[in-house]
């Protein structure tokens, strides 16, 4: 593991960073969380800048260094994240890179890349639980034509996007675990209804999504048919290697937040509450190390993210609850309670990390099984799917 920068990656920061102080100042006011087609407009938006500066492609044709600096340097100044870009950015977009033939990124890239583009995730099912590979929506082939019947839940985004990275069962008589294909499936296409889910935070970035004989082109699978379970396994290391690195950066920066707000009301005088923050400096701080680890890793390997991912998403997921928790402590009783405070939101929000990307129960079986070669357990080695971005 090498955890030094070249000079070459420190002169990327520095102009990423000269870049940042003089673009933020320019940005228009940030939309309300209920308008979608603003935050969809913001957000695209922003992806449009870093595109024209150079910076659209960092998340998969930069070296996982590169991206590393990128996320550390705009998560330290608060640059807008990729919000509906997010799967489009962090899965699909990645998938495709690593996996797609040359026409499909060829087709697919460039507007996920200019902010054209914004893609929904169409994984998780009702009656699949944690277990992805228990998905039951079909596609039965019809010439060059798929005609998918089934239903979607925690479809993140699908109320702004275009395209939607779908997993089908393509052969409901082999192993659930086989069977399935990854397909790109456009969002206006005759037979899909998206009815919006209103989460414990308020908003309406998941929805359920009905598939009623809905005809997608062969050429739309990423992969062979029926390997899609191999492909998405590429999906969720992406999302668990590298999607949340730049959150590590930005719950350092909300320590710091806490602390001073702590010394500002006088909470700060609680000797339990100082500890409490002090051992989520070391936990944010060893995640970082983590983090660099898994991206020394990856640039090793090839770009995609190992196994390695499934410990920082565990570890991580228990320790952002636990720093809004200690938000809650800080604000106190009345502040704890106001929804119009960032940390009271980023708090509710915090209690669908151990679940989004893959179950903390789920994470331990991979790294029991695929990491400490412990055997397997009585269910198998199941994945849950993601249930979106910040």
């Amino acid at each position: 593991m090498d955890l030094t920068y070249t000079d070459e990656e420190e002169g990327f920061r520095a102009r990423l960073r000269e870049w940042l102080g003089g673009v933020l100042p320019t940005l228009p006011p940030k939309p309300s969380p209920d308008d979608w087609p603003g935050r969809r407009a913001y957000d695209v938006g922003w992806q449009r800048r870093l595109y024209d500066a150079g910076y659209g492609d960092v998340h998969w044709d930069a070296s996982p260094t590169k991206r590393l600096i990128f996320l550390e340097e705009t998560e330290k100044v608060g640059a807008p994240y990729v919000g509906a870009n997010f799967v489009g950015l962090l899965h699909a977009g990645p998938t495709i890179a690593a996996e797609g033939s040359p026409g499909q990124r060829d087709r697919w890239l460039a507007p996920i890349l200019r902010g054209d583009e914004v893609w929904c995730q169409g994984f998780s099912e009702p009656d699949a639980g944690s277990d992805l590979a228990a998905l039951r929506t079909k596609a039965r082939r019809e010439g060059d034509e798929y005609v998918i019947s089934g239903s979607k839940i925690w479809t993140s985004h699908a109320e702004v996007a275009d395209w939607c990275e779908l997993l089908v069962r393509t052969d409901p008589s082999a192993p659930k675990h086989r069977g399935i294909s990854w397909l790109a499936m456009p969002m206006d296409a005759p037979g899909i209804t998206v009815r919006p889910l209103r989460t414990l935070a308020g908003s309406t970035e998941f929805a359920e999504m009905f598939l009623d004989d809905v005809r997608v082109p062969v050429g739309n699978r990423v992969g062979e048919e029926n390997d899609g379970w191999r492909v998405t396994m590429v999906t969720l290391s992406f999302e668990r290697g590298t999607a949340f690195v730049g959150e590590v950066v930005a719950c350092r920066r909300v320590l710091g937040e806490l602390a001073a707000h702590a010394k500002k009301t006088g909470r700060w005088d609680d000797a339990v509450l100082r500890r409490e923050l002090a051992l989520l400096s070391a936990e944010f701080s060893a995640l970082w190390r983590l983090t660099q680890w898994n991206v020394s890793e990856a640039q090793a390997t090839g770009g995609v993210p190992g196994v390695g991912g499934s410990v920082f998403k565990l570890r991580y997921s228990h320790a952002r609850q636990r720093l809004y928790e200690a938000a809650a402590k800080v604000l106190g009783a009345a502040g704890a309670l106001d929804t119009d405070q960032e940390w009271t939101l980023d708090r509710l929000s915090s209690l669908s990390y151990t679940i989004a990307a893959g179950t903390s129960q789920i994470q331990r079986n991979i790294v029991a099984e695929r990491i400490l070669g412990l055997p397997k357990s009585s269910t198998g080695s199941s994945t849950r799917s993601s249930k979106g971005g910040r």
